[in-house]
């Protein structure tokens, strides 16, 4: 077996050119994380005959298998040829190579590129490639290229800074164009901000590279602040899909009856959703618990994939951010039916299967019949696809092929088109209704888009089901008619699995015993991401020490994830006051500090655990990883406010304050440290300097209305209640749907005599939740 390489690499893929941290702390939760093994163990004993008469023996079990190790990838090749020719020259193979003369496509000869004012220059020394570039300090250095990533249609470059850490270069190289480009062009990304190359939001070790290999380990050392990390080979190889080969080796040595033996859990399982999670340990957008992935376990042990947040995808699901397939192909109608990524795309070249639309023509074809083995063809329609009759477009031109219609895409690191994998029907008229995005309107923009809708329907008739994309759009808006809509969405078992989580994330906005019981309902799904969900949506609604006799039971569920977001749930109550799942939760909280452990080089993880030892009293940590956090990344802001209530909380106050000054001195438009200092203020007795604080927060975030709602409350406290009432007017309008912002003005019109004005804001939430407590009768007084 080779001896992994001992080199620095990343996980996942190059970040994405948006503006948001990769890692946004999850209320509370704060990012979930950690990975403990799943070991399946043969516990049944040997048979022994009950008789009076001479039995045979009886059979003895066969030791259990070694665990299977990585071996050399070449090891593969002698048996499987075919897969392997395929593969050779693959997104896949190549996806990470060291940088030399063959793998860097790059024009590295003395050539400079200027953008986000700032200068990098690209030139050789001998046969090593480099970079002169401005770094973390503002000034400009030498950096040496230590590995190309990616192949089409950018390729991005790795730089070795020191101490193993690898940093994905900001500038890349369009393979295409044959040119450089930024790719965050116009947004200012110099090295103060947090997207900066040099920033550790861009650090490979974590964001990349774990999907550019096989077999990674970042392998971070939280004393040195160093990566020793290794993985097996470069590049996306066999053993990254189908697990360790040692036991498949020796297997083939002596061959049997039985296909693939040697080999657990992985991507040659009979069902699609087996194979689809193998493929989302990359192609999906997912926070990791742990370091590296195990082949043998469900996505869920090894990462918390997102659902379709508002950030993420669009009202009736569509892409929106870089999030790659898995979250959008779970939508679909294809995975309902047992459609896999295998179905489509060849594993091994990652090439389709078939040329324009002959992929999707082995089930959509004029005799209706599957070709597909293991794929439900109930309600296929015979017809032919391809005709004008039913695309509508002038054969061969946009709008004829199905992808132009059925998978609309976005460009994302500038140049990179990606494909919506929902499989959607087109929906001019809900998409003129909601704002979402549509294949018709985005082609046909010089044509009114009514007329479109009108066109469409004409052709067509309706538009589609858009009862999900309706009813999120209630609940997200406020609207009348929210919670009635919801409901009925989650009645029955009809909605992706995604969809339904997505849904459940919204109860806590919407107080009810009817919402409550719907979410507790959804604590026994079959889909750890529901059970997720919902634990979340009944940890919402109830107080903490309500919630044992219903969360305590997912402190043994049979996912990662879900049990330690039980055990984080209810840390509040603590595990003597668990009674008998006290081992249950000690277990499951020991799995969530785990996960931060393994994932210390995170400003959030070392956050976590701070958080963590404040909940359950080991207050001698506290401040140890609060540091460590800002250490981590100075940019990392809820850190340095963590750290600064901390210290304020156990009188060091002048401490306090001096962290505050520098962490705003540092960084002046940080919206949140005003508010810290706002906060801070007040409590140091210093109302109209608080004031001004608080607004300059509002002034710098007007969309938060967490900000606006501070502020509100404090104008009101300082007698300053007309503006306390129009600050809580503005944030409704921007947020309908939040309960706080809601009662906080109805309370507030009701203290200035302006009943009317009360009951109205009171009525649109009858609209909106009649089954809000609020709006229930109290019960008879019977003393």
């Amino acid at each position: 077996m080779s001896k992994p390489h001992r080199k620095r690499t990343d996980t996942a893929t190059p970040a994405a050119p948006t503006r948001q941290w990769f890692w946004p702390v999850l209320a509370g939760l704060a990012l979930l994380l950690s990975v403990i093994a799943w070991v399946l163990v043969d516990q049944s004993t040997p048979i022994t005959a009950v008789t009076t008469t001479a039995a045979p023996p009886a059979p003895v079990a066969a030791p259990p298998a070694p665990p299977a190790t990585l071996v050399d990838e070449a090891q593969c090749q002698g048996c499987h040829k075919a897969q392997t020719d395929h593969w050779k020259g693959s997104h896949h193979q190549l996806a990470m190579q060291d940088a030399s003369e063959q793998s860097v496509l790059g024009d590295f000869a003395d050539r400079q590129f200027k953008a986000e004012n700032e200068t990098t220059r690209f030139f050789r020394q001998g046969e090593q490639f480099w970079v002169n570039t401005v770094g973390a300090d503002g000034k400009n250095k030498d950096f040496r290229v230590a590995y190309a990533f990616g192949v089409e249609p950018l390729q991005q470059y790795l730089i070795d800074t020191g101490e193993g850490h690898l940093q994905a270069l900001g500038v890349a190289w369009d393979t295409q164009k044959k040119q450089w480009f930024h790719l965050y062009p116009g947004q200012g990304v110099d090295f103060k901000d947090p997207l900066h190359w040099s920033k550790p939001q861009q650090n490979a070790n974590f964001m990349c590279v774990e999907c550019h290999t096989t077999g990674f380990k970042r392998n971070f050392d939280a004393e040195s602040g160093a990566f020793d990390s290794q993985w097996n080979s470069l590049g996306v190889g066999c053993q990254a899909c189908h697990g360790p080969a040692s036991n498949h080796l020796q297997w083939a040595a002596k061959p049997g009856k039985q296909a693939n033996v040697g080999f657990s859990r992985s991507a040659h399982q009979s069902d699609n959703l087996s194979e689809v999670e193998t493929c989302a340990r990359c192609h999906a957008r997912r926070a990791p618990l742990g370091d590296g992935f195990h082949n043998d376990r469900r996505l869920m042990d090894d990462y918390l994939p997102s659902r379709l947040t508002r950030e993420l995808y669009a009202l009736d699901g569509k892409i929106k951010d870089e999030v790659f397939e898995y979250g959008a192909f779970t939508q679909s109608k294809m995975f309902a039916k047992g459609v896999r990524c295998s179905n489509c795309h060849d594993p091994h070249s990652t090439q389709l299967k078939a040329p324009g639309d002959g992929v999707c023509l082995q089930c959509h074809n004029t005799a209706g019949k599957i070709t597909i083995a293991g794929v439900d063809g109930a309600g296929l329609k015979a017809k032919d696809y391809t005709s004008t009759e039913h695309h509508r477009h002038t054969p061969g031109q946009p709008g004829s092929q199905c992808v132009d219609c059925h998978m609309p895409g976005k460009f994302y690191m500038v140049n990179d088109w990606r494909h919506d994998h929902g499989f959607s029907i087109p929906a001019p008229a809900q998409a003129l209704q909601l704002g979402t995005p549509d294949a018709c309107l985005s082609c046909h923009q010089s044509t009114k888009g009514q007329q479109i809708a009108d066109q469409f329907r004409l052709w067509y008739g309706q538009d589609g089901d858009s009862t999900y994309a309706s009813s999120l759009d209630l609940l997200r808006g406020g609207k009348p008619g929210a919670v009635q809509s919801l409901l009925e969405q989650l009645q029955g078992n009809a909605l992706p699995a995604i969809r339904r989580a997505t849904l459940l994330a919204e109860l806590a906005n919407y107080p009810s015993e009817q919402t409550f019981n719907a979410a507790t309902r959804d604590l026994k799904h079959k889909d750890a991401q529901v059970r997720l969900s919902a634990l979340e949506a009944v940890a919402a609604l109830l107080p903490p020490e309500q919630r044992q006799r219903l969360l305590a039971p997912l402190l043994r569920d049979p996912a990662l994830a879900v049990r330690i977001a039980a055990a984080y749930a209810l840390l509040p109550v603590g595990a003597v006051g668990l009674g008998n799942d006290e081992a249950a939760f000690n277990k499951a909280i020991g799995e969530y500090e785990h996960v931060q452990m393994s994932l210390l080089e995170r400003a959030e993880a070392n956050l976590n655990l701070a958080l963590l030892y404040q909940a359950n009293g080991r207050d001698a940590e506290v401040e140890k990883y609060l540091r460590t956090a800002i250490k981590r990344d100075a940019d990392f802001l809820p850190a340095r406010v963590a750290l600064v209530q901390w210290l304020g909380r156990h009188g060091r106050g002048s401490e306090a304050r001096s962290e505050l000054t520098q962490a705003l001195a540092e960084h002046p438009e940080a919206a949140l440290l005003h508010q810290a200092n706002g906060l801070a203020l007040i409590r140091e007795g210093q109302r109209e300097a608080a004031l001004k604080a608080l607004q300059k927060a509002v002034q710098l975030e007007p969309e938060n209305t967490g900000y606006g709602y501070v502020l509100a409350v404090a104008l009101h406290d300082q007698g300053q209640r007309e503006k306390a009432r129009e600050q809580l007017w503005r944030n409704l309008q921007q947020q309908p749907y939040n309960r706080d912002l809601r009662l906080a003005l109805i309370h507030y019109l009701q203290q200035n005599q302006q009943p009317g004005e009360a009951n109205k804001v009171l009525e649109a939430l009858r609209q909106i939740n009649p089954h809000d407590p609020l709006l229930q009768p109290r019960p008879a007084n019977r003393g």
